[in-house]
């Protein structure tokens, strides 16, 4: 009877050592403390009180930056919001070299951003978030790859400026839409000026272009208001308006 209990204690011990990990976790496998190896994914068995087993998640973690104040090269104050893509590459190296990885990527990730970000003027950090963001992630990536972590990306979700600086901003976006606009406009009047110089020329070659142009306008005006137009033609046009009707009439 006492062996039977013993085997039922044994049989439990012994089934207690099961253990089963999802496609995307790892189990790192230390014996009496020292690492002996990585198991998983399914099902395996571990020494019932001698193995003890921590388990890592190799899927990418989304980690969201806390938004952070730092100031620009050319000094102007302004708060940041990032988000970074990790995975665990290497679940021994996440466990054993570091203490809670993610607290440590996430303060290196914060001091990065903060360091890259003072290197750059403000317009650089609006205009250029992709370099910026290549920058941090490289650096962050090598301070992390010795804990088994790999940096997919870093993000800067937001950008927030100082209400004076906005304000700043936005009379200089409106100057620059002024001063284009008012080069637009005097190009279009260079344009104009260049057409009505060169139909000046042409009429001063051919006067009868002028007298052409006056009555176009004449008719114009009569057809746009409801008047009566009295026109005085030059007796020159007149003679020679005459002159070919008699040769046609010939």
């Amino acid at each position: 009877m006492i062996f039977l209990y013993i085997g039922i204690a044994v049989l439990l011990i012994f089934l207690t050592g099961f253990r089963i990990d999802n496609e995307y976790e790892r189990g790192v496998i230390f014996r009496l403390g020292r690492f002996k190896h990585v198991k998983g994914p399914g099902l395996y068995w571990i020494i019932p009180a001698i193995d003890q087993k921590k388990k890592v998640d190799l899927r990418v973690i989304a980690l969201d930056v806390p938004a952070q104040e730092t100031v620009t090269r050319d000094s102007v104050t302004i708060r940041i919001d990032a988000v970074l893509y990790y995975r665990v590459e290497h679940p021994e190296k996440a466990i054993i070299q570091v203490k809670h990885y993610e607290h440590a990527i996430a303060q290196t990730t914060l001091t990065t951003l903060r360091n890259v970000v003072g290197q750059h003027k403000l317009d650089e950090v609006l205009n250029n978030r992709s370099s910026i963001n290549e920058a941090i992630s490289l650096i962050v990536d090598k301070i992390s790859d010795e804990w088994g972590l790999k940096v997919k990306s870093i993000d800067i979700k937001d950008v927030e400026i100082p209400k004076d600086m906005q304000r700043a901003m936005a009379k200089e976006a409106e100057a620059i839409r002024e001063k284009r606009a008012r080069i637009i406009k005097a190009e279009a009047e260079q344009e104009a000026a260049g057409k009505l110089t060169e139909a000046a020329r042409k009429i001063a070659n051919d006067p009868m272009a002028l007298e052409l142009r006056r009555m176009q306008m004449v008719s114009e005006v009569g057809a746009e208001q409801n008047t009566t137009t009295l026109l005085m033609m030059p007796s020159e046009f007149v003679n020679l308006a005459k002159a070919v009707t008699d040769k046609i009439n010939k």
